[in-house]
């Protein structure tokens, strides 16, 4: 390595004049000589050199060219300012500004029974139809439930809570079937 290549304590005081200065890491490793761009940048942060606020010029024509999205009506979160240089992958607190209500399922009722008449083919599958699969795939009365869904989801009101139960709701239950049949 060359003695232009070591961090010497005037160079590292020339890197913080410039890097104050408001130079690109570019310019500072040219100025510096001997040192790369990805060099100069290493050291900015080593250093934990702030970020810096863009020229007075540039800002505001990157502030014309980019308007703030209007804030939506009941958005659960704030939005976040964005965020630059080394602090950008610090934890940023959101707050939500209403909470959201405790979901407490039904209790599931075993003996909810589809009528066999509700039941669909893939052929007759449609797009509100509950595709929750009933019997053996192998067999040829396989079917799938067939109920009316709700738009975007794929279950019927039962199936989707059989299907989207939280994992220690699922464990619990889980035990408590153990626990009968022993």
């Amino acid at each position: 390595m060359s003695d232009l290549a070591t961090w010497t304590d005037e160079r590292v005081e020339l890197l913080k004049k410039l890097w104050n200065d408001g130079l690109s890491a570019s310019q500072i490793a040219g100025e510096l000589g001997g040192v790369t761009r990805n060099a100069v940048i290493g050291k900015v942060h080593r250093l934990g050199l702030s970020g810096r606020a863009k020229a007075p010029a540039s800002a505001s024509a990157a502030a014309r060219q980019r308007k703030p999205a209007p804030p939506r009506p009941n958005a659960p979160f704030a939005p976040a300012p964005a965020v630059r240089g080394n602090t950008a992958l610090a934890p940023q607190a959101r707050i939500q500004t209403e909470p959201r209500p405790e979901h407490k399922p039904e209790p599931l009722d075993p003996n909810v029974v589809v009528p066999f008449s509700e039941r669909v083919t893939i052929m007759e599958l449609r797009e509100n139809m509950c595709r929750w699969p009933m019997g053996d795939p192998t067999h040829p009365d396989f079917r799938f439930c067939g109920l009316k869904t709700d738009t975007g989801v794929p279950y019927c009101g039962y199936h989707s809570r059989i299907a989207y139960q939280p994992a220690g709701d699922r464990r619990r239950e889980a035990d408590r079937r153990a626990q009968r049949a022993s």
